[in-house]
């Protein structure tokens, strides 16, 4: 091997630990910022990096393709069981037309509650504005476990339009991907949605 042969190979040997090394940071940076579009609530990568302070999956985050099935989160096995059975019956409809309900989030901890909102207040620069998507810990649907907010889009867009039999609403014009259980919803159909949380009596109390 020549002189000129072996400094390619050396060359070469050296380059590669750093190519690879710029594909994994490449790789980490954009899970560090992928945000979910559907949700109001962090991804769940963000929630890891520690810009939540404390919250964990015991507070409610959720990663990335969790479905209505998945009881080793606790986003969606506190979730109230009524709902809970409702989201199962129509994930099991829906996936017979293809569609899979992937729940963004779920139960949430009164913490990771607190956490949202503060950073809503931050982001919209008032906590009147920041009402308009995330709620208090003591009036948030998510708190209690009777909210859960779906992705990805066709899934919302199915139940948008089949999930009135299974009682399942959206409940605010402004968050489609956000349903509650309305149990009268099965023989009436959805009741109006209101323009924002804002106008929900319950998110005055």
């Amino acid at each position: 091997m020549s002189h000129t042969t072996l400094a390619r190979t050396a060359a070469g040997r050296s380059l590669r630990p750093i190519a690879i090394g710029l594909f994994v940071i490449a790789g980490i940076s954009g899970t560090l910022v992928h945000e979910s579009a559907s949700s109001s609530a962090p991804s769940f990568s963000e929630v890891l990096r520690g810009d939540h302070g404390a919250v964990t999956v015991a507070d409610g985050a959720l990663p990335d393709g969790v479905t209505v099935f998945d009881d080793r989160f606790p986003g969606v096995a506190n979730l109230a069981p009524d709902l809970l059975h409702a989201l199962r019956e129509a994930a099991t409809a829906a996936a017979d037309d293809g569609i899979e309900l992937n729940v963004n989030s779920g139960w949430r901890s009164p913490e990771y509650q607190d956490q949202l909102l503060r950073e809503a207040v931050a982001r919209y620069g008032s906590e009147q504005a920041a009402a308009r998507w995330v709620g208090t810990a003591k009036t948030s649907a998510h708190v209690s476990g009777d909210a859960v907010d779906i992705g990805p889009f066709d899934a919302t867009d199915w139940l948008s339009r089949h999930g009135a039999r299974y009682g399942l609403c959206q409940i605010y014009r402004n968050e489609p991907w956000h349903y509650e259980l309305r149990p009268d919803a099965r023989g009436r159909g959805c009741p109006p949605r209101y323009a924002d949380p804002t106008r929900d009596p319950r998110m005055q109390q």
